[in-house]
């Protein structure tokens, strides 16, 4: 979520007595609990690409954004080579983060259009109460890539302004 956090691993019979007494002695702190859907806005905030999503077996970390995931010089591994050549031949599509300019959410699915051909897809959208806007990631040709760059987002029959923006979202103050 981009936000500091915890996983815990208990055995499955304990875990509502944990969870009550962790609900317990957090409340005096403000801790609530949350769902997916704000774990999911959280994390789009924070531009974090989730498996499934923004990323699957066929995005490779070039065009996601995660080279610094990737350490080439630390030995040999399973599809090293590929990775090498599409680093050194560039990627054709990159995620991005965007903003909608017209009323309107690019929803997970959604298409990027030019005119009428589909560019690129929307990978997750929502509404930032955070931010007070809706904002998404999608994959677009490398050529659209470039904050300031706009977009048109296919919602339902109809193109709807959208710009590409730095990423995250939002950060944390420290």
């Amino acid at each position: 979520t981009g936000e500091d956090g915890f996983e815990l691993y208990l055995p499955a019979d304990r875990t509502a007595e944990i969870w009550r007494l962790l609900l317990e002695k957090g409340a005096a702190q403000g801790l609530v609990p949350a769902g997916l859907g704000a774990r999911d806005t959280l994390r789009l905030e924070a531009s974090m690409a989730l498996y499934g999503h923004e990323i699957d077996a066929t995005t490779t970390p070039w065009e996601a954004g995660l080279d610094w995931t990737v350490k080439l010089d630390k030995g040999d591994f399973v599809g090293k080579a590929a990775l090498v050549a599409q680093r050194e031949q560039g990627v054709t599509r990159r995620l991005v983060g965007f903003e909608m300019r017209d009323r309107g959410i690019g929803r997970e699915g959604y298409p990027i259009l030019d005119g009428d051909t589909e560019i690129g897809r929307v990978t997750s959208g929502t509404f930032s109460p955070t931010l007070d806007r809706a904002l998404g990631m999608a994959y677009v040709p490398v050529e659209k890539a470039e904050p300031g760059t706009p977009l048109t987002v296919g919602i339902r029959g109809r193109g709807v302004a959208a710009e590409v923006v730095a990423t995250p979202f939002y950060r944390r103050p420290k």
